[in-house]
């Protein structure tokens, strides 16, 4: 089965990048209804659970927007579980789910008690899995996270396409190369909305502290050009604003980069002070995403 026979799932330009642990608010509803009327194409939902129940939760809340996994972990779910839940949803909101997959981080699959041992090798029989499942997940409504050349390779020859997390508008351009024309190319980019620049940064890297731990995301970020000064002490100038875009005007110049580059999708992560990644704390940026909607959606 090839991409160009498999009708994919309609993103949009700009989209909404979520970490799932923030919607565990009460309102989490109500405040998926007021995005889904801000415009934007897709709602990406970090560290999906396999179970799918927010997504689905999510999806009844809202008429028109694409809830899209960022991503579910292979290692933490069996794909024959996965399947049938996508097939669930796929089945009851036709058109508004893409499962985003990935092989994750070594400290996140020990702490499941597990070998991270070839990932590659482990997500590629994952998608066989899938493929084989009693209702098999479609080639196009399928997304990897990939980085690195093989794992964009993967995503371009068995998924619609690929989800890069933690990266600059020259990933975007060097993804694109190894994609070819055709898959989705759709990579997350942060956003700080903070008055002025010292406190973006400060904030900026309150969050990168996380990502920075993360040896998949250091070993890119290397392999990009940035050095181990940059990547020390929190992260230098020059990292942080490569990652991050600062304001609404930096935050539609920096979707521009992503898409000259080669994005089909840009997902937008607002940074807030209320979420850790480390902590798994926080709530939905929903003020944040209203003072970017007039801009990007």
């Amino acid at each position: 089965m090839t991409i160009e026979a498999v009708v994919t799932i309609e993103l949009g330009r700009v989209g909404i990048w979520s970490p799932s642990f923030t919607w565990g608010t009460d309102d989490r509803r109500a405040v998926a209804a007021e995005l889904d009327g801000l415009g934007y194409g897709t709602l990406w939902l970090g560290s999906s659970a396999g179970d799918l129940r927010l997504v689905e939760e999510l999806l009844d809340a809202t008429q028109r927007i694409v809830l899209a996994t960022g991503i579910v972990n292979i290692w933490a779910y069996p794909a024959a579980e996965l399947a049938a839940n996508a097939h669930r949803l796929a089945t009851r909101y036709p058109g508004r789910f893409m499962l985003g997959l990935g092989a994750s981080h070594a400290p996140q699959v020990e702490a499941l008690g597990r070998t991270y041992r070839q990932p590659l090798r482990q997500l590629a029989g994952y998608l066989d899995e899938l493929d084989r499942a009693r209702h098999p997940v479609p080639v196009g409504h399928r997304v990897l996270a990939a980085l690195r050349p093989k794992a964009l390779a993967l995503a371009a020859q068995h998924s619609a396409g690929a989800h890069p997390y933690l990266v600059t508008p020259a990933h975007t351009e060097l993804a694109r190369r190894e994609l070819g024309p055709q898959p989705l190319l759709a990579p997350e980019q942060k956003v700080v909305l903070a008055p002025d620049r010292a406190e973006a940064r400060a904030l900026a890297r309150q969050n990168l502290a996380y990502y920075l731990r993360l040896p998949n995301y250091v070993r890119n970020l290397q392999a990009l050009g940035f050095t181990a000064d940059d990547l020390a002490d929190g992260g230098s100038d020059r990292l942080v604003d490569g990652l991050f875009a600062w304001g609404v005007d930096g935050a539609v110049q920096r979707v521009r980069e992503h898409h000259d580059a080669g994005a089909d999708h840009v997902a937008v992560q607002a940074i807030t002070p209320e979420v850790d990644p480390g902590t798994r704390s926080g709530r939905p940026a929903l003020a944040e995403w209203k003072e970017l909607a007039a801009a990007l959606a």
